[in-house]
């Protein structure tokens, strides 16, 4: 399908400008319809499919409903005993829909149960009056594609958040890691064109929207995720350390995140390698914390990391911990010196943001949203090159200044919060709803007289 055309035109890339950063309009959304198919908010991050995006799902969705905007999340159900609705907070209702079998499928498998899915959503929303939702938000392009035939049925604007990009992964693709396949190219493609507002977590890749996908400057806005300042925040290390079981004097390096091929924690690996080779006495202090669970390609060889870290000869500094949720979680960013985020590529990166937040420093690699989420020398360091050698001198140069460094990770993180991102979201939200109700009057008629129509065929 050939993309929507329009004038190209400069674009100033900066947070917060362009329609979300417009003030606040009178028509504000009562109900939004989030669609995140492939995987569920209520899912525990750091394995199989759930990441920051799950994450972001929820914080927003619930920010929304303290605003008193309703949420309704629907996403594809995995597992016979999950409830068809769950409230996941005040306002806001979890809908696990039926769709192809319950487990099994994989994201690539996806797209041939997206008629069942769009066609669960649809009859969700004929059983209320008309206009019982005001938006669309999907999260991921198989939830854009169910969003773009949404959109159209029920006449309301469609905001989409792309996450990850087909494009950008392949062009940074991870060594043993497979290509993105073309059908998934062009869905996005198609997203893309048809989106009312499309939202790019950071200027990178909002450029990249534009540059790779051909997307209209005007309707593609930069709004950066946050983080939860109440639950990351500093704490008490040593009791942080005690709680995690890992050694008061100890130098603790931190992986989190999902075992796979993108994510590369085989680079902390060589890196720790690299510098027990460069100063053997390190060998009693160094812990290696891997939190986090196979997941994507991973899973084709769940046991290779631990394969790898005995063949370099760190396995007995090296810790596997399962996905970690809340307070555990933060304790284990507390526990650190430093969190490295060694990934091929991020749209943003809530990892580093995390562990700043709790004022741990990052090493990262300088690509995609990382080089946002980590300012470079202030609240961490930033790696250009894939070199276990690069990494080895970042992270010793972090453990060398890691006082000042903390402190600029605070500040850095403070900086970031879901209620400026939810703030954004809402104003976008209304901005899109207004253009669509200027230049789509008969919208709502439209869908109202096709679900009349719908009512006396059954």
């Amino acid at each position: 399908m050939p993309a929507r055309r329009h004038p190209r035109q400069p674009t100033p890339w900066r947070a917060g400008v362009g329609p979300a950063a417009q003030p606040a309009l009178p028509l504000l959304p009562r109900r939004v319809a989030t669609l995140s198919v492939h995987t569920s908010p209520l899912e525990q991050p750091g394995a199989g499919d759930a990441g920051g995006m799950n994450v972001y799902v929820v914080e927003v969705s619930r920010r929304l409903a303290a605003r008193g905007i309703a949420v309704d999340v629907f996403t594809r159900a995995t597992s016979s005993e999950q409830p068809p609705v769950v409230e996941m907070a005040p306002g806001v209702t979890v809908r696990h829909v039926s769709a192809g079998p319950f487990e099994g499928l994989g994201k690539n498998e996806l797209p041939a149960q997206m008629c069942a899915f769009t066609a669960a959503v649809l009859r969700e929303e004929a059983q209320h009056e008309p206009g019982h939702f005001d938006v669309v938000h999907s999260h991921y392009w198989l939830s854009g594609q169910v969003g773009w035939l949404a959109r159209d049925r029920w006449g309301v604007p469609l905001v989409h958040s792309a996450h990850t990009l087909a494009k950008v992964k392949n062009a940074a693709l991870a060594e043993g890691d497979v290509p993105e396949p073309r059908a998934r190219v062009i869905g996005e493609q198609q997203v893309v064109a048809e989106a009312d507002r499309l939202v790019a977590n950071t200027a990178e890749e909002a450029r990249q929207l534009v540059d790779f996908y051909d997307a209209d400057p005007r309707r593609t806005l930069v709004v950066p995720p946050g983080v939860d300042l109440q639950r990351f925040r500093p704490g008490d290390r040593l009791r942080a350390r005690q709680r995690v079981g890992v050694p008061a004097d100890a130098v603790v390096l931190l992986f989190v995140g999902r075992i796979q091929p993108l994510k590369a924690p085989d680079m902390l690996l060589h890196a720790a390698a690299r510098m027990l080779a460069d100063d053997p006495t390190l060998r009693a202090r160094l812990q290696v914390l891997v939190v986090g669970a196979p997941s994507g390609s991973g899973l084709t060889e769940p046991q290779r990391l631990h394969e790898l870290a005995a063949s370099l000869g760190v396995a007995e500094v090296v810790r596997f911990v399962p996905p970690q949720a809340g307070e555990q979680l933060a304790d284990h960013y507390r526990a650190a010196d430093v969190a490295v985020v060694p990934s091929h590529n991020e749209s943003f990166g809530l990892v580093a943001l995390e562990a700043q937040a709790c004022g741990t420093p990052v090493v990262a690699a300088a690509v995609g949203g990382l080089c946002t989420a980590v300012d470079d020398g202030v609240s961490g360091l930033l790696v250009a090159r894939r070199d276990p050698a690069d990494y080895a001198r970042a992270i010793r140069l972090v453990l060398e200044r890691r006082e000042l460094l903390a402190a600029g990770a605070r500040r850095h993180a403070a900086a970031f919060s879901w209620d400026r991102t939810t703030d954004s979201l809402v104003s976008a939200y209304a901005a899109a709803m207004a253009e669509m109700r200027a230049t789509r009057p008969s919208a709502r008629p439209a869908a109202r007289s096709l679900r009349a129509v719908g009512a006396r065929a059954r």
